[in-house]
């Protein structure tokens, strides 16, 4: 079958900016923020490189109400609002994005979940196998045959992720992906404020769907005498119908937006390559360009770069050590030499540091000639969670 990888856009980009925030985030050196972009991208080109799809797409959110939002006033009433520094790096995705030759797909009145269930069974009529990449569990209820979900999870840089197919749904919660439409009513869910049955939780969630299969069939039993609900739970249940109901429809996602997409229109392309390497050399990702090759060749003998080399005395580094707490980075490289001593267990000493101002494209080389002083100077800056180290 062919493989058709739908990426839940916004989800991704959350995940990859909290997941390489840390002490401090990465930015060029005119101060716009990079690490969502290059998360998301590590996200990315990993789907890419496992999955090889024929066809792709990446769904967003737009800031327009949705229908849910009409529906429900304080749907999503709770929510904080993205932070600036993830919101001034989703153009550069979409940019990026653009260059890829990657459709975007966004629709006023529709989230991000609804396009990707639309187009997930686009792919299942036109008999690709589909993967939906998104850090958002509501997705389960789209899972079949030919439909699972990929939830990624980024620590300290390194992507890792899970597969949920329907054997596994089954296998977790005990139940079949569309029958988590029925806990989401029940339970609701605080994230997007969906009110569910107060005082319902997931646990008692599951185990009334298991028995009764639908919130339908849960009020039809009591309204018929026939449920063995008791006490305190009962009247919740009996007293909430038209919350659960309510919750029900705000947690299913619609697979009927009307998108007029046809599978041909997500077939994968060749990237617009000059763009990309424009991009990424502004942003910095020397790894990407590496590994896509971008340069070709051809940048690096058309482009003269000229830095200014300082030498530095050791004792005279109080100027670069406030310089580097200022901008909270540090970009360094030791030069080594072979130890003499026989007391030492790695057969190499410290014998410079040279360290880069990206700023003003300099390099100050600084020879340690008195260990002790080298310590004193620079032991703070390593050993500071605030700055970021960057080794080259």
């Amino acid at each position: 079958m062919k493989q058709l990888v739908l990426v839940d856009g916004n989800s991704i980009a959350n995940r990859a900016f909290y997941g390489i925030m840390g002490n401090k985030m990465l930015m060029t050196s005119d101060g716009t923020y990079t690490n969502a972009v290059y998360g998301f991208l590590s996200i990315l080109f990993k789907i890419m490189d496992d999955i090889k799809p024929e066809y792709m797409a990446v769904a967003f959110d737009l800031k327009a109400p949705t229908k849910r939002h009409k529906m429900y006033e304080g749907y999503k009433a709770t929510r904080k609002g993205m932070p600036d520094e993830l919101a001034s790096q989703m153009p550069i995705i979409k940019e990026i994005l653009q260059a890829m030759n990657i459709k975007i797909v966004e629709k006023e009145g529709y989230e991000a979940d609804d396009i990707l269930g639309t187009l997930s069974r686009v792919g299942e009529r036109n008999e690709c196998s589909v993967t939906i990449l998104s850090g958002d569990r509501d997705t389960f209820q789209l899972v079949t045959d030919n439909i699972k979900v990929r939830i990624p999870r980024t620590k300290m840089g390194k992507t890792e992720t899970e597969d949920f197919t329907e054997e596994k749904i089954e296998e977790v919660y005990g139940l079949t992906p569309k029958k988590l439409i029925e806990v989401k009513g029940l339970m609701g869910d605080s994230s997007d404020n969906i009110p569910g049955i107060p005082g319902v939780g997931e646990k008692t969630a599951l185990n009334l769907v298991k028995k009764y299969n639908s919130i339908d069939e849960l009020y039809k039993k009591i309204e018929l005498g026939e449920d063995d609900l008791k006490g305190a739970t009962r009247e919740k249940i009996v007293n909430n119908k038209d919350l659960a109901i309510l919750s029900k429809e705000l947690g299913t996602i619609d697979i009927n937006v009307p998108l007029n997409i046809e599978i041909d229109e997500l077939k994968v392309k060749e990237w617009d390559k000059d763009k990309i390497l424009e991009i990424f050399n502004k942003l910095k990702f020397n790894r990407f360009i590496e590994r896509f090759n971008l340069n070709d060749g051809k940048s690096n003998k058309n482009e003269k770069v000229e830095l200014n080399i300082k030498v530095i005395e050791i004792e005279n580094i109080d100027n670069i050590i406030k310089q580097i707490e200022n901008e909270k980075q540090l970009y360094y490289y030791f030069g080594k030499k072979e130890s003499d001593s026989d007391d030492n267990i790695i057969n190499k000493e410290i014998e410079n540091i040279s360290i880069y101002n990206n700023k003003k494209d300099e390099i100050y080389y600084i020879k340690i000639n008195n260990e002790e002083i080298f310590k004193e100077k620079l032991k703070n800056i390593f050993e500071s969670k605030d700055i970021l180290k960057i080794r080259v």
